[in-house]
């Protein structure tokens, strides 16, 4: 395939990315360090948190990357795998959580089931 979906991360769109917003590229690169800075949680267990969340959104770069932090940040592939497995079963607790919403809404046309 030539034409991937998501492009490989490269100098040139990075640097054009900063190009269409300086400012907003600078905050956004200031606001991500203090993010994932040592604070109440480590940077091992935020990285983590990030692991999960990236797959829950789906987004390959941020998985990549954040996978590629938690290592250097010391988690290993079991950690990495178990945040996985927690971002899954989030996911699919929302699709169970708001099945309630379809119930409720079927009740109101058709009536309580018997």
């Amino acid at each position: 395939m030539n034409d991937p979906v998501f492009p490989a991360p490269n100098a040139k769109l990075a640097e054009r990315r900063k190009e269409l917003a300086p400012e907003t590229h600078d905050a956004f690169l200031a606001f991500s360090k203090q993010v994932f800075a040592a604070g109440a949680l480590d940077e091992k267990t935020k990285q983590l948190i990030a692991v999960a969340v990236a797959h829950t959104t789906q987004c390959p770069y941020c998985i990549k990357g954040h996978t590629k932090a938690a290592l250097r940040k010391g988690a290993d592939e079991h950690e990495l795998m178990e945040a996985i497995w927690v971002a899954a079963e989030m996911r699919a607790g929302g699709a169970y959580a708001h099945s309630l919403l379809a119930i409720d809404a079927a009740e109101h046309i058709h009536g309580p089931a018997k």
